[in-house]
């Protein structure tokens, strides 16, 4: 099933992201989380990309299939160009096509300064490309709510979202934000500029100060008043800010469930524990 093909039908597209587990960890260690996030019935579940290292990559391919095949839930594979050159990218996609994965997240991704990076594609755009004419895979991309971090203004970072989408992505999913008028506003700017392809919130719940902090400095998310105070009171304790945060984040999809969002990708960390919270408190939000 191509992704694109779950939105439309009336109710709120609910997916999870996962990350392949560290490279000193066998690759079976992710079936704990697998074992938790089928509980709560995603409609598909995507695997994050190395930055560099073909073990890291392999444990991609590998855990799509896994999800594919073993779990039943349509899978999700992210490749990112500066980590892929042409015959990396054709290599996987047989591959992935090998394991019944059907659809990828085609990313540019972040240059590891110990890796060089892949120059066969410049943009997310070129890989967009290039899968959509080369494949039958459904081909996704990643949006930023905020802009993107290179980008220099609002404008031009929608335009280049529109190249993205005019090169074959069927559906979006936004990068991770806390105040749900700044994905409200930027769905508005992407609709007027004529994208209207599916596009998902990326929610991430936050689990502990420092690496929401890392997170933000890394994407440059804003933090509202709101979490800087839940962050300021209950920072140092852990099991109140786990607390604190995954209550944030519940409210953030209801209230983005109400304003008639399409989709919600939840960054789980691989954390099942947190996925299933946050899942059972929507049970009924996610059926209206």
């Amino acid at each position: 099933m191509k992704l694109a093909e779950l939105f439309g039908k009336g109710r709120t597209v609910f997916s999870c992201e996962v990350f392949p587990p560290k490279k000193t960890s066998p690759v079976d260690s992710i079936y704990k989380t697998l074992d938790g996030l089928r509980d709560i019935h995603p409609d598909f579940i995507s695997v994050t990309f190395g930055a560099g290292g073909s073990q890291v990559n392999q444990s991609t391919r590998e855990i799509a299939g896994l999800i594919q095949n073993q779990y039943h839930i349509p899978a999700m594979a992210h490749l990112t160009c500066v980590a892929a050159g042409r015959e990396d990218v054709d290599r996987l996609l047989e591959e992935l096509k090998a394991e019944g994965v059907e659809n990828i997240l085609a990313l540019r991704g972040d240059v590891n300064p110990d890796i060089p990076p892949k120059t066969d594609f410049a943009h997310a755009s070129d890989l967009v490309s290039y899968i959509r004419a080369h494949s039958g895979f459904g081909v996704s991309a990643a949006c930023y709510p905020e802009g993107h971090l290179e980008s220099p203004d609002l404008v031009s970072d929608i335009r280049h979202l529109k190249e993205k989408v005019d090169a074959g992505a069927q559906h979006l999913v936004s990068q991770l934000f806390f105040d749900n008028e700044d994905f409200f506003r930027f769905l508005e700017r992407a609709r007027i500029a004529g994208i209207d392809v599916p596009i998902e919130a990326g929610i991430m719940p936050v689990l502990s100060r420092s690496s929401i902090q890392r997170m933000v400095s890394m994407c440059g998310a804003s933090l509202p008043s709101k979490l800087t105070r839940i962050l300021a009171r209950y920072g140092d304790h852990p099991a109140a800010l786990r607390e604190a945060g995954i209550a944030y984040a519940i409210d953030q999809i209801s209230d983005l469930i109400a304003g008639g969002v399409e989709g919600i990708h939840l960054y789980t960390m691989n954390d099942p524990a947190v996925a299933q919270q946050i899942a059972g408190s929507l049970t009924s939000i996610r059926s209206v």
